[in-house]
């Protein structure tokens, strides 16, 4: 039998049970982030007060995100997810859109970060992996051993993931778990053997004289910083706390392959996000017991340095070293292995579901919306793991993150906005679950999270970048356009 046969004879395979659902939640949730960004929110917020403000406020977006968007997700179950949301609600240009920039910037800029991480941190434990480390060498171009590794990891995850969706949830589960038993481990450890009572009274005798302080390398005085100033401050700091916060959507795009999708996908990603939270506002307290949060890059300990100038920003690796000792960062090493490696299995799961969608739409290249003979988009998912892969050659991942968090929080703003146009516009459409707390909890989230979009948009270090992805994002009207002409011919409207 031909592959193109097995191609259409595949179908999507009601595969994922709630606690894969978490897992799946939890486990693209969980990468990086919380190991690292504590130290840029420390620099920009300087108190330990406001830095626990940024994760609360973070978690209350998230979990006011989360939970009112499960509206939509029980409304329409099906794979694409949120791109499905934002078509029912506003069309098929607005959903391209979204599309569009999960493909060029989001998903694809995530996992190729993502795997760049991995890399990096597994050139603690076998140092041949570094960036210093370069293997060729053209026409200025640089290919270091850490993008070999990266790019391998993401082929590798890939081509577990198209042999079926449940080898993927199969790694999911067991990745996902490790690492909440690990970082379950890592605050009780923190509390039980680090805490620094030196540290402890640095941090809380005075919890709300807010500094900013310059990054590594740069000489500057710290700068006293309240009002609007202030606000600005957090809404810089909360790229990074959201950044490690994202991904709880991307239980969605599987829809048609979850198991009573209707309660799955609202439960999964309230509960999902609930754990997260919790345990990135105790591991942020922990970092506060045990390391001081001012220092100086200069200094020679790890105490020295503090949660704002840990080495390379590993704020994480700084407070094992402190409760561990030198073997404290090899410790950290292997979780954050475990931890990106999981979260990159969720994200390139999640993601080609998308690509599948639009292209059953008429408004992407038709071969991605094949299943293969395991009922999974195989096309699509070597198509992101293309890019992506490109995407770490290029070196521009670092960039392309800056891109993300506006372009990721502004159509999570409109997708929320979609539950009030489609309670006025479809009222009569089933709707397994409501909204919680609607009208008042989806406002404010589009309040919190629009108010954090002007931010990046206005702030001198943010703005370049968030106005860059919001020209990406607008280039895609015209290749709407050329690909609904293009690819469009016999398919018919969603609208």
């Amino acid at each position: 039998m031909s592959q193109e046969t097995q191609e259409h004879q595949g179908h999507f395979k009601r595969a994922i049970t709630l606690f894969d659902a978490i897992m799946l939640v939890t486990g693209s949730m969980i990468g990086s982030g919380i190991f690292i960004v504590s130290a840029n929110i420390a620099r920009q917020v300087g108190s330990a007060g406001w830095l626990l403000v940024v994760w609360l406020l973070t978690g209350v977006i998230t979990m006011a995100g989360a939970i009112s968007y499960g509206e939509l997700a029980s409304m329409f179950p099906k794979v694409g997810g949120q791109y499905v949301y934002l078509r029912e609600a506003f069309g098929r240009l607005t959903a391209f859109l979204y599309g569009w920039t999960l493909f060029l910037v989001i998903q694809t800029g995530v996992i190729a970060a993502v795997a760049v991480a991995f890399a990096k941190f597994t050139g603690v434990l076998i140092p041949w992996f570094s960036v210093k480390h370069v293997l060729l060498t053209v026409a200025g171009f640089e290919f270091s051993s850490v993008q070999l590794l990266a790019i391998a990891l993401i082929v590798g995850i890939t081509a577990i993931n198209a042999r079926g969706v449940k080898t993927g949830k199969l790694i999911q589960n067991v990745l996902g778990s490790t690492k909440l038993i690990a970082l379950a481990l890592l605050i009780l450890f923190g509390v039980a053997l680090g805490l620094n009572h030196e540290a402890i009274q640095a941090n809380f005798a005075d919890l709300w004289t807010a500094t900013r302080h310059a990054a590594p390398g740069v000489t500057a005085p710290a700068v006293p910083i309240s009002g609007t100033t202030l606000l600005i401050a957090i809404g810089m700091a909360m790229s990074g706390s959201l950044f490690s916060s994202d991904s709880w959507n991307n239980i969605g795009f599987a829809g048609e392959e979850i198991q009573n999708p209707e309660r799955t996908l609202v439960r999964s990603m309230a509960i999902g996000t609930a754990i997260v939270t919790v345990l990135y506002i105790l591991i942020n307290v922990v970092y506060l017991l045990v390391l001081p949060l001012n220092g100086s890059p200069d200094a020679a300990t790890v105490a020295g340095r503090g949660i704002m100038y840990a080495t390379d920003d590993r704020v994480a690796t700084a407070v094992a070293e402190s409760v561990l000792g030198p073997a404290g960062a090899y410790v950290l090493a292997v979780l954050i292995m475990l931890s990106t490696f999981g979260a990159n299995n969720g994200i390139i799961l999640s993601g080609a579901r998308a690509y599948y969608a639009m292209a059953k739409d008429g408004l992407f290249f038709p071969s991605l919306g094949r299943l293969n003979g395991a009922g999974v988009p195989g096309r699509a998912l070597w198509a992101q793991c293309l890019w992506a892969c490109l995407l770490c050659l290029s070196g521009k991942y670092g960039q392309l993150l800056d891109y993300v968090m506006f372009s990721v929080i502004l159509f999570y703003v409109v997708t929320i906005i979609g539950i009030f146009v489609l309670r006025r516009t479809r009222p009569e459409a089933p709707r397994p679950y409501r909204a919680w707390g609607y009208p008042v909890v989806p406002g404010l989230y589009v309040v919190l999270a629009s108010i954090f979009c002007i931010i990046l948009l206005i702030a001198p270090d943010t703005a370049e970048f968030s106005w860059r992805g919001l020209g990406l994002m607008l280039l895609g009207v015209p290749v709407f356009f050329l690909f609904s002409k293009q690819f469009g011919r016999g398919v018919e409207s969603s609208k």
